[in-house]
């Protein structure tokens, strides 16, 4: 007689909690800042925003450094 249990999956699938403690999980993550709408995140424009940050300031410094008779 051997004490052979089942085979269980191992890839995470099978739940590791409690009914009622799911139940507490679904409801946190149903409230709060997880269901607040946001507008969509728009790469173009933070990308727009990056370039103009940098040029002005480049030119900052340029501008400095004519000042100060650097360049």
């Amino acid at each position: 007689m051997t004490d052979e249990k089942p085979q269980q999956p191992s890839d995470g699938t099978q739940n590791r909690l409690r009914p009622e403690d799911q139940a507490r999980v679904d409801a946190f993550i149903k409230r709060g800042v997880n269901a607040v709408e946001r507008k969509p995140f728009r790469p173009l424009r933070l990308f727009f925003i990056l370039v103009g940050v940098v040029l002005g300031l480049s030119i900052i410094s340029q501008l400095l450094a004519r000042w100060a008779g650097i360049y």
